[in-house]
């Protein structure tokens, strides 16, 4: 039995797929089930739109509560309809937030019968009527979210990553690969590829501004995001699914690691530098240097990645509190140096000298306005296949520390290991995964 994307089975171990299949065929992998789903797409899916565009939100913490003021903001004639949370007050939080916004608070149009609390939240969302999902919650629910919307012809924002193991990358894959055959726009959240200095500098590396790319280092050194509290403070009565995802981003099944959740745009960028070609194998380091209570994710990891040809890069991630901080970019050319620290403009140094002094925006809203301009014109933007390679380099470095081992693309692609449990309810027992030991773990 192949792995079916539409109940996240896993089954038994699916024919291997390689990296040069990969790069042929991108989502191809396990297209069949989805391909013969009945779609019905919304209006406009394939030809210009002027209709009122219906938007729908999954997931509103604050990144979701963004996401939806953005898309408000990227088009006139858009309205909220529909939101929906694990929890209910998040939703009422979300609403109430958007409402405060003068500019868009009268095309907020969500009535109670249409705000849905529960792990089911998201498919009623979906099936509200709406045209435009938004999805935002923690990345493990991402690839059941995505196909569901894809499966119910939406248009698509999702937030990165797009999954938390190599089941569900693929799940991902298949059906960006259909959305992108019928007209559907699928926009991720991997922003730094909408902010305006970045895409100039990463074209101009692409064009030979620095010669053969060599060697890239990106550094996402930054403090914890979300402390995982003691069992002591767990609230009498409340369930083993309720108290991980509470405290979601301590645990590798819905969070995917610091790595996967917060450092895979590193990840990405390094993949935009290498013209997002897989790389052949990576090795890793990584371990958990603070204690983090009941929490099974690594503080720290550094992934040496390898292309075809030679070229090498280093990725070095850390979430622990009163050290260095730093999120830069290095991309080593045989003719320069491509330099990109912090927030600061992009230069290059050697054979060409050059610093960017364009226009400055705001990255996030430029992924809302691109996105709803391609519906409304009906040439529809589809991130799925680069989106898909990022979260797989990223998962492959995960994978190479936790194990200690030398983990290939094809090894990434085909791991059966999947985190992420089926059918979850809030009564469903979830015992916490130990974590990962270097030399003991073994790669699934």
């Amino acid at each position: 039995m192949k792995f079916n994307p539409l109940t996240r089975d896993a089954g038994q171990p699916e024919a291997t797929t390689s990296r040069r299949q990969f790069l042929k065929t991108s989502s191809a992998v396990t297209l069949g089930s989805l391909a013969a789903s009945s779609l019905v797409l919304p209006r406009g899916a394939f030809a210009a739109n002027s209709d009122t565009l219906k938007i729908g939100l999954v997931g509103c913490g604050g990144r979701g509560t963004g996401a939806a003021s953005q898309a408000l903001n990227a088009d006139a004639n858009v309205v909220l309809t529909a939101v929906g949370d694990l929890f209910p007050e998040k939703c009422t939080g979300a609403i109430s937030n958007l409402r405060r916004n003068e500019k868009i608070a009268e095309r907020v149009k969500v009535t109670p019968d249409a705000t849905f609390a529960g792990l089911d939240a998201y498919q009623k969302v979906i099936d509200s009527g709406v045209d435009v999902v938004l999805l935002a919650t923690p990345p493990g629910f991402r690839p059941l979210h995505f196909v569901a919307a894809v499966n119910a012809g939406k248009h698509v924002f999702t937030e990165k990553p797009m999954a938390t193991d190599a089941p569900g990358v693929r799940a991902t894959m298949a059906a960006a690969k259909l959305a992108q055959e019928r007209g559907q726009a699928v926009v991720s959240g991997f922003c730094w590829r909408a902010e305006y200095g970045r895409r100039e500098f990463y074209q101009r590396v692409h064009d030979g501004d620095i010669g053969e790319v060599r060697a890239v280092h990106a550094t996402y050194l930054t403090g914890p995001v979300k402390p995982m509290p003691p069992a002591s403070e767990r609230p009498a009565g409340m369930g083993d699914v309720e108290w991980q995802l509470r405290n979601w981003y301590n645990f590798v099944w819905i969070c995917g690691d610091g790595l996967v959740e917060q450092a895979c745009h590193s990840v990405d960028k390094i993949a935009w530098a290498m013209k997002d070609a897989p790389p052949l194998r990576a090795v890793a380091t990584g371990g958990r240097q603070i204690p983090n209570n009941e929490g099974n994710i690594f503080d720290h990891i550094d992934v040496f990645y390898e292309w075809e040809g030679g070229a090498r890069a280093t990725m070095a991630q850390r979430q622990i509190s009163n050290c260095y901080s730093d999120n830069s970019d290095y991309v080593l050319g045989e003719k320069g140096f491509g330099t990109i620290k912090g927030w600061s403009a992009p230069i290059i140094t050697g054979a060409t000298s050059w610093r960017y002094r364009g226009a400055k925006n705001d990255m996030y809203q430029t992924e809302h306005d691109e996105l709803f301009a391609s519906i409304r014109s009906g040439k529809v933007i589809n991130h799925g296949e680069w989106m898909c390679k990022s979260t797989l380099m990223a998962l492959m470095g995960r994978m190479a520390a936790y194990t200690g081992q030398e983990v290939t693309w094809e090894d990434a692609l085909n791991s059966q290991d999947k985190l992420v449990p089926d059918n979850l309810t809030w009564d469903t027992p979830l015992p916490i995964r130990p974590m990962a030991v270097p030399g003991q773990t073994k790669l699934g």
